[in-house]
């Protein structure tokens, strides 16, 4: 059984960008709660730890001084700061009270898993208030304030470390991607709805880095539509040949499951099944992995998806039916989809036709055919 670390601090859901914004503090508060209501973390091979927040070196392995102290201010309700130069106001990315405390945490919890995952005392560490792959060096963007997935990489390459990320949002990892995309030191993979239709309107398949980075970037833009059997095909065909090649020390990946076919804000097909069958694709890529969280709208989908990744990772099963206590709070019935998407027969073959062109066109620039 692989050693699994679950970062964790009820910090994470305290404070965040309000109750009628999408992404809700809620959504982590309920994956922790049935994950404890199954007793997940009781296994001897789990073990639950508090981050602690990075410190100032640490956010500007990636992040700007100038918007470092900009989000502080920010924080604290100075009002001098000109926000919106840095990505803030109404919208996507509104000011809240203590957001540098709250967005440094999960950028520490990312942190802290690199970090046990480099001095080899586990096998797979879950950063699951993460997976904010948006942020620039010095702009907020896509709902996320720091990126901890572009400071927890840099700080692996800086020990010498070979990094592949794999990203399942929704949403082009944009960030991430622009983090890396001139370094040979990291394969950035990113699956995603296609930015023709979605924010950020990025991740084509012929971004494939420059310079040393040339062809250390790799983008497979679907359509909408797209689902688990589509989706599993394009990343099969895809992620575990690029990641066996490029031979990584550790597997950085970015679990959003916004992916849905419940999801509000996008518009691919997927099932907790084919969010089932991904983790456990994932699980194989490497014998570290550090998980980040990410996107996920639904707040019934988010935390049921988050249990079945963490029960692949911990070597665990849970029972179908969720809950009692966690029923009688939230709702729902079963951990598992028992339903899917209704697609006219046409759209998805229109839609596997244009899958199908999109992984040749990639697997040819990458070399893998």
């Amino acid at each position: 059984m692989r050693k699994v670390i679950f970062l964790h601090s009820p910090r994470f859901w305290q404070q965040s960008f309000g109750p009628n914004h999408p992404l809700r503090g809620e959504r982590l508060q309920r994956t922790y709660e049935l994950l404890d209501e199954y007793r997940a973390f009781e296994p001897e091979n789990v073990q639950v730890i508090t981050p602690t927040p990075p410190s100032e070196g640490e956010l500007a392995l990636f992040h700007t001084q100038e918007y470092i102290d900009a989000v502080r201010s920010l924080s604290k309700g100075e009002t001098h700061i000109p926000s919106a130069r840095y990505g803030f106001g109404p919208g996507d990315n509104p000011v809240f009270t203590g957001m540098f405390e709250s967005s440094g945490l999960k950028v520490g919890s990312a942190l802290r898993g690199a970090k046990l995952l480099a001095n080899l005392e586990c096998e797979i560490a879950f950063s699951y208030s993460g997976g904010t792959h948006h942020a620039g060096p010095a702009l907020a963007s896509g709902f996320c304030i720091f990126n901890d997935a572009a400071v927890a990489i840099h700080w692996l390459i800086d020990q010498g470390l070979r990094i592949a990320y794999v990203d399942i949002d929704v949403h082009h990892g944009d960030g991430v991607q622009d983090a890396f995309y001139a370094t040979d030191k990291v394969l950035t993979i990113s699956l995603h709805q296609s930015g023709r239709t979605l924010f950020p309107g990025t991740g084509f398949v012929d971004e494939i880095g420059v310079d040393e980075g040339e062809g250390y970037s790799v983008n497979i833009p679907l359509p909408p539509y797209t689902d688990d059997e589509i989706y599993l095909w394009a990343f099969q065909q895809t992620v575990p040949p690029l990641v066996e090649r490029f031979k990584p020390d550790i597997l950085v990946t970015q679990l959003g499951v916004d992916t849905h076919y419940f999801d509000p804000l996008a518009r691919l097909a997927l099932t907790t099944h084919g969010h089932k069958a991904l983790f456990e694709e994932l699980s194989r890529l490497s014998s570290r992995w550090l998980a980040l969280g990410g996107g996920g709208y639904d707040i019934d989908v988010v935390p049921r998806s988050w249990t079945l990744a963490f029960g692949i990772m911990s070597g665990q099963s849970f029972p179908e039916e969720l809950p009692p206590d966690y029923q009688a709070k939230y709702g729902g019935k079963w951990l598992e989809d028992h339903q899917s998407p209704r697609i006219d027969e046409n759209v998805k073959r229109l839609t596997r036709r244009s899958v199908e062109e999109i992984v040749n066109h990639a697997r040819e620039l990458h070399g893998l055919v």
